[in-house]
Order: structure tokens, then sequence, then C-alpha cells
């Protein structure tokens, strides 16, 4: 029976000391305009850590965006899905997608707004290390964050995953603070070879800590596993590949330790 009693309480003090991520929503706002984000951590990590902000695609700030705040917690980051759209406004078809995108895209100001507002949220966040924060991108998202270190956004860290690489306003000489890292398909003709060869090209007139990382067939939007289905139901040029996927996260989470761990 003591033997019992002993096997119950090694385990469920076990279970108590396992990580928990929590996630939840969160409002804010930017200039009159509400916006509704998702933070998550880990409750079991005592103490502040670095901050990730996370950028939607062009769907609005959705469960894929979620998905990945909660996989930066279990990295051990505070990491906060952000809405650039207001009102946590989510579509499901490109011809919203794109209105709600190309708006946001072409007015940098009410960009930046929204992105700070989210920017000091997290830094205020009980969890987090406000001098140690990075931002990640998908697709519409990987574009905001390259443009939000264009602008000198004080950001550790960019990552940009099959992001829009091309922009009205390029990188000034030492203007971005950020190390920028970015991820796209060979196969996607949204972002071809032309347009990463500018974007090096920018980066080094700009001297900017960056690397460029392809990947061989892999299509716009690799990263995510609804890709396939959108496409088809679309007709868009986008599918999921999964070592892209993998491989990209695995080299994120890397960078992610390298930036934070630079003096």
């Amino acid at each position: 029976m003591k033997s019992l009693l002993l096997m119950l309480s090694l385990c469920c003090f076990g279970g108590a000391a396992q990580a928990a991520v929590q996630g939840k929503e969160v409002i804010y706002e930017a200039n009159g305009t509400t916006l509704k984000g998702y933070i998550a951590y880990d409750d079991a990590i005592k103490g502040k850590r670095p901050g990730v902000i996370v950028v939607h695609e062009w769907w609005g700030q959705n469960e894929y965006a979620r998905k990945r705040a909660r996989m930066l917690a279990e990295l051990g980051y505070t990491a906060l899905a952000v809405d650039m759209y207001g009102d946590g406004k989510v579509v499901d078809n490109p011809d919203d997608a794109g209105k709600l995108s190309g708006e946001v895209g072409k007015d940098l100001p009410m960009a930046k707004a929204r992105f700070e507002a989210g920017m000091q949220l997290l830094m205020n966040h009980a969890t987090v290390d406000a001098t140690r924060i990075a931002a990640f991108g998908y697709c519409f998202g990987g574009g905001v964050v390259l443009n939000m270190a264009r602008i000198g956004e004080d950001l550790k860290g960019v990552a940009s995953f099959h992001g829009v690489l091309g922009t009205e306003n390029p990188a000034k000489p030492w203007k971005v603070k950020a190390h920028v890292i970015s991820f796209s398909g060979e196969a996607d003709p949204m972002i071809g070879a032309d347009k990463v060869a500018e974007f090096r090209k920018e980066m080094d007139s700009a001297g900017v800590n960056y690397r460029v990382v392809t990947y061989p067939g892999a299509k716009h939007a690799f990263s995510n596993p609804e890709a396939d289905e959108l496409g088809k139901k679309f007709k868009l040029p986008i599918a999921y590949d999964a070592v892209a996927d993998k491989d990209s996260w695995a080299q994120a989470a890397v960078f992610l330790r390298e930036v934070f761990a630079a003096k």
C-alpha cells in the first residue's frame, strides 16, 4: 500500500513539474483600432525569457499563427501572434485576403503602428525580457517582419517564411538592427530567383547580417499543412512541403538561440 501511494505521489508531482504551455487571447489597440492577439508561454519556466512576435499569413491571425506561437512557447519563449488587420479579422478566400493584406501592405505607418502595439504588449508581459525580442512572419507576415527590420525596429532577429521579399522602402545602409533569415521555395512563382537575387543585393548594400535559405521544389506556403487543400480549392500555386517545413523550423530555432545569445 505504501509503495502504491508513493508511486501515485511521484506521478502527481512529476506531472505538475512538466511543461505547461498557456495560450490566451489578448486585446490591445493601435490608433483607435482594436487588435486581437494570442499570447503563449510555458508557465513551468521561471523568470523572464525572450519574446517572439508572430505575424500571420494573409488569411489573418488564425489557428495556424496560434499554433506557431505555441510551438515557440514550447521552445522556451513567450510568443505573441499579432493582429495586423484589426478586430481579429480572419478570412477564408483569396479576394478578401488580398484586400486586407493590400491595405496593410500599402500603408507602412499603419503597419508600423500595429506591429509596435503588439511589440509593446509583448515587452510588457511579466514573463518577457524586453531587451530580447524577435519576429517570425509567414507569407504576408514574412513581408511585414522584413519591412519592420528595414525601418530599424529594435529586434534581435527576424525570420521570414515564404514571405514577400520585395519592397518599396529598401533598407538603408546600417539602418537594420536585426539579424535576418529568409526561407523561400525555389518553385515559388511569387518569389522567383530574381526576387531572391534582388533581396540579397539589398541586404548586402545595407550591411545587414542575413542569410537566405532556398528549397528546391518547394512552393509558396510550404510551411502550412493546409496549403495543399487551399491550393486545390482556390487554384493557387501553393503546397505544403514537409521537408522544407521541418528544416526551416529547425534552422529558425537555432537562429533564435544565436541572436538572443549575442551581445
